[in-house]
């Protein structure tokens, strides 16, 4: 399970986000942007987190740590934003703490070289957990220390917000004409050929047991947290092999 940090002080909102993330400091020390339970898509979205962020960190990218944050919703009883109230009110409990990459950078295509390995190998990840927020508009990408990490991937799984159909969805086609990498001829082909034996079902047994049961608990359909979390990565598990064969690329006739 994510190492457990409890909120003890509530610095500022970030703006930046449509779901209005906090920074906030732990009793470990670490400064943290908190997402919140009760925050737009609620638990799926702290769920989507940490699948997609701890199978990242396990195939090699970077990825700010994760872990779980306990917040008292007292703790911005001085914050004098009604919306941010009404978030920590809404979200006592276990929320989910993102490391704070102090002095980052939004990702800017035009200033920061990315190769064509690191590129593919980006776009088949985000094909592989279907992710339709990378795009140029949003890159979702944050550039520390010289090189780039991912981040923001509570629009992740989108089958769990459908579970009936979340088994089809492994042949879904990924779009990635407007992802942000796609300037950069990502070599996909490459990435799958490394990647995609990685991805085992002990490797999503051991991510998805990340997940805190109190994010599972009461899905329909589903009698144990265990089963619920079985379900999230058998699409992973199905996507994993071939997914690289239904990514749409730029090509040249796109530009």
């Amino acid at each position: 399970m994510l190492t457990e940090v409890t909120a003890t002080r509530y610095i500022t909102p970030l703006r930046e986000g449509g779901s209005l993330p906090g920074l906030v400091e732990g009793d470990d020390l670490g400064v943290y942007v908190l997402k919140f339970t009760g925050a737009g898509q609620g638990r799926k979205a702290l769920v989507a987190e940490v699948v997609a962020g701890e199978l990242a960190r396990r195939l090699g990218f970077r990825v700010p740590r994760l872990v779980t944050l306990d917040v008292d919703p007292v703790l911005g009883l001085g914050e004098p934003d009604p919306q941010v109230q009404a978030l920590l009110k809404s979200s006592g409990g276990t929320n989910l703490g993102m490391g704070f990459l102090s002095g980052a950078l939004g990702f800017d295509p035009l200033a920061f070289p990315v190769s064509a390995e690191e590129a593919g190998r980006i776009v088949w990840f985000d094909a592989l957990v279907n992710n339709v927020d990378r795009s140029w508009r949003n890159p979702n990408l944050l550039w520390w220390r010289g090189e780039v990490w991912l981040v923001d991937h509570g629009a992740t799984l989108i089958w769990h917000h459908n579970w009936p159909g979340a088994d089809a969805s492994a042949a879904r086609p990924y779009d990635a004409r407007d992802h942000a990498l796609a300037p950069f001829a990502p070599d996909v082909a490459a990435a799958a050929a490394t990647l995609a034996p990685l991805v085992t079902e002990d490797l999503l047994a051991e991510v998805t047991a990340e997940i805190p049961d109190a994010w599972l608990e009461g899905e329909p359909g589903f009698d144990t947290p265990d089963d619920l979390r079985r379900a999230h990565a058998r699409p992973l598990l199905a996507r994993a092999a071939a997914v690289h064969e239904h990514i749409r690329h730029v090509q040249e006739g796109d530009r």
